[in-house]
């Protein structure tokens, strides 16, 4: 078996390395931000309204991105920011109560906030751990969802497909009207039900 020379095991070397980082500046290349397209995708909520029945709403206006490579199905980060006063029921009184001081308070607290601390995988589903900030109290909220793929539109931009569920109590975050029926129910239930199906455009490089 021949020996290899010094100077061999320096090209090695060198190859080695070059390589490696050649690896790394693909694995990196391939993490990218996916901006929330707002005009297909919808952030709703459902809650129990006397007991006997749901009353189902959504927001219109809230920006938001997930940071993620698809192909190796790795999540870096996920933000989202909701315009508290976009809030609709399709009903204009509700709305209108709804944005007053008996729920969001649209006046002093303009935005809702969610942010991803951690996820993990449970089968083909994703569940993510993050913060959410609404009436001035953050706490954290659990979504469990899948991504359902990334294509390429017709004009040559790529997007990817999330849909995800999870629950909170109203009044964790101060949100306590109510008022009770006479049969010793209550007017608005403290579970809340999230349902999100997101589509997002992947971020075109700046530059």
């Amino acid at each position: 078996m021949l020996k290899s020379t010094k100077a061999e095991k320096i090209v090695l070397g060198i190859i080695v390395s070059v390589v490696l980082m050649i690896a790394l500046g693909i694995s990196q290349a391939e993490m990218a931000r996916y901006d929330v397209d707002l005009d297909h995708s919808t952030i709703e909520f459902r809650v129990a309204h006397m007991v006997i029945s749901k009353t189902t709403g959504r927001f219109m206006d809230y920006t938001g991105y997930i940071e993620m490579d698809p192909d190796a199905l790795k999540v870096k980060a996920l933000e989202a920011v909701i315009k508290t006063a976009s809030v609709t029921t399709n009903h204009e009184k509700r709305d209108a109560h709804l944005r007053g001081s008996d729920f969001f308070n649209t006046e002093k607290y303009p935005t809702m906030t969610y942010k991803m601390k951690s996820y993990h995988k449970e089968g083909e589903d994703y569940v993510v751990v993050g913060d959410l900030t609404l009436l001035g109290v953050t706490k954290e909220i659990t979504l469990k969802g899948s991504f359902n793929g990334a294509t390429k539109d017709p004009w040559g931009d790529t997007r990817a497909g999330f849909t995800g569920e999870g629950k909170l109590n109203r009044k964790d975050f101060g949100m306590n009207w109510n008022k009770v029926l006479d049969n010793g129910g209550v007017v608005v239930g403290d579970e809340v039900l999230i349902k999100l199906d997101i589509e997002c455009i992947k971020a075109k490089p700046k530059g």
